[in-house]
């Protein structure tokens, strides 16, 4: 018995110094004035975990150490409760000593004394951070970041059977902020896993949207086969960098003439690059105020203006932003147009930012748009579709899509904050004709077939619905609801050629008094079949031949339980796992 008792005090001491060693409390704080904090760390662990609360102003954090100042960051440090934590990485560190300096914003009679911050009582390290999903909305199936906040799709590219996504990222909080490149890899476009930040900010500044090719030909010099990134380094102005990787997008190389392209445009920004065949070199697309620039190069280093695009074309009610430019075959014609994407914000169809796109000629030099000045198209007419880009070097000649889904009317209050943002499912772009125009035909990409279990009666948190409609001579209406008399709306109407989507009584909405919206989309024709992606905090809604697509987030307060279909369809719906 003594034996046992003391092999019990011997293991239970064992555990209580494993987990005094997990996590240990910053006890030398220094209030400097009356807003300005001094830490001070001798890290034998991997993360600082500082406490964030949402609602303070940002606050100025420098790390330091050996009297240099390694990283800057601005992060809302919790003052009166704690939403969260983010990590700052410690493991270069190990055995210095870290100066952890903070400067808050001048007055603080509305906060209260600095040294009475709660964050005091909670800053820490550890070896490990928390991302086990604590979020009621985060999705099952859409890409999404670990923790902290995600906008725009970036640098995305296939290679050796993985697909690539970049995105911008803000590791020290779920509001934007701190742009950086976070990295996610799939090998089915489906099932994400997060690689870790790829690309951080410089003395150049922070880093915003770009893309990135896989160089098989070694025109740059890094290698055969390396990734080359093209990103805006949003200084005191915006010029654009480029970094390479010879370890398939793992770990970057800044290169070390940066930047490469700089003008007098004070939004200048989201360079796309691409390999033009028609000409043997490189051809580069980027926002520069409200028209799009296009570029040549031999080696992705040094480039020629060639033209712009965009003066008196669509709509200009907001800054143009994340462009790309592709040919693809026109469906049943046997010809291939130019399709250049144009993200704007503000200006979209109901508000906030959206996609609009032109169609027409590129001979490597300049970009015809075939359609009239005033003819404005949308490639998805919900609320939530946003900067919008493809995949470098996808197989079989796809041009694979990715959007953000959310709206910068809202995008920051969305209710998460373990994280905030979602993707879009993956889309395969086309083109088809009606009425003697050329439009996006957008369609689901075959890697979401696998996602389908078994069929079920009823919709589920993550399900796709598929209807069949088996007449057009009256709407189709699809009601989804659940027991707390929440509900959207969609409405296939045959003789007025519209979709539309009503998530006014979706749930909670009270976030922001422009979430709640009815998006109503063209058809171009009739719709035989339509699938519907349902995803804890999104609805997507496709027509199966590519002739509408329609994106919106909704959060209800239980999962949508109930469907009701008005008119003549057959609906299957399958789980998605």
């Amino acid at each position: 018995m003594m034996n046992y008792k003391k092999s019990f005090l011997i293991l239970a001491c064992f555990f209580m110094l494993l987990q005094t060693h997990a996590q240990s409390k910053v006890t030398e704080i220094n209030q400097l004035s009356d807003n300005h904090s001094l830490a001070r760390i001798t890290p034998h662990q991997r993360y600082l975990l500082v406490p964030i609360e949402e609602k303070e102003d940002y606050a100025a954090l420098k790390v330091i150490v050996d009297n240099q100042i390694v990283k800057t960051f601005n992060a809302k440090i919790a003052v009166d409760h704690i939403d969260y934590f983010v990590p700052v990485a410690l493991d270069s560190y190990q055995g210095k000593q870290v100066l952890l300096d903070i400067t808050f914003p001048n007055n603080r009679r509305s906060t209260g004394a600095v040294k009475d911050f709660v964050a005091w009582k909670e800053l820490k390290t550890s070896d490990s951070f928390d991302t086990t999903n604590r979020e009621k909305y985060r999705p099952v199936y859409h890409h999404t970041p670990l923790w902290g906040w995600m906008n725009d799709p970036n640098g995305m590219f296939y290679k050796d059977g993985v697909w690539h996504l970049y995105f911008q990222h803000n590791p020290y909080g779920s509001q934007w902020e701190n742009m950086t490149w976070g990295h996610s890899t799939s090998k089915d476009l489906v099932h994400w896993t997060f690689e870790g930040d790829a690309i951080r900010p410089d003395a150049l500044g922070t880093i915003f949207s770009g893309s990135a090719v896989v160089d098989k030909n070694n025109t740059a010099g890094f290698g055969n086969g390396a990734v080359v990134a093209m990103y805006t380094s949003a200084g005191a102005s915006q010029t654009q960098s480029i970094a390479y990787s010879t370890d398939n997008g793992k770990t970057f190389t800044k290169y070390a003439n940066n930047p490469v392209l700089t003008a007098d445009i004070p939004d200048f920004r989201d360079p796309h690059m691409f390999w033009n065949e028609d000409i043997k070199a490189w051809n580069l697309i980027l926002a520069a105020g409200q028209e799009m620039n296009i570029y040549s190069s031999k080696d992705l280093k040094h480039w020629t203006l060639e033209s712009s695009f965009g003066h008196g074309y669509g709509n200009h009610d907001g800054v143009w932003e994340c462009p790309d430019l592709m040919k693809l075959p026109v469906n049943g014609t046997g010809k291939e147009k130019w399709l250049l994407i144009c993200n704007i914000n503000p200006g979209g169809p109901f508000g906030g930012s959206a996609t609009q796109y032109f169609v027409g000629s590129f001979d490597g030099h300049k970009f015809i748009c075939e359609s009239k000045p005033e003819t404005t198209k949308w490639m998805d007419y919900g609320k939530d579709h946003y900067a919008t880009v493809t995949f470098d070097n996808a197989p079989d000649n796809r041009h694979v899509a990715i959007a953000w889904m959310s709206n910068w009317q809202y995008a920051n209050q969305v209710p998460t904050m373990q994280f905030r943002s979602v993707n879009s499912v993956p889309r395969d772009l086309g083109l088809f004709t009606d009425g003697g125009e050329t439009y996006v035909s957008v369609v689901p990409s075959k890697e979401l077939l696998a996602l389908r279990g078994a069929k079920t009666g009823k919709p589920t948190e993550a399900c796709e619905l598929v209807i069949n409609i088996k007449s057009q001579s009256k709407p189709t209406v699809i009601t989804l609801s659940n027991d707390k008399h929440e509900q959207v709306v969609m409405t296939y109407n045959p003789k007025e050629r519209t979709f539309s989507m009503d998530r006014t009584q979706s749930g909670n909405t009270a976030f922001s008094d422009m979430f709640k919206a009815t998006t109503v989309a063209p058809t171009h024709g009739t719709i035989s079949q339509l699938r519907v992606f349902i995803d804890k905090c999104s609805i997507e809604a496709f027509d199966t031949a590519g002739k509408m697509a329609m994106t919106n987030l909704v959060f209800p307060t239980n999962p949508y339980d109930k469907l009701t279909v008005k008119g003549t369809a057959r609906t299957v719906i399958y789980t998605l796992k």
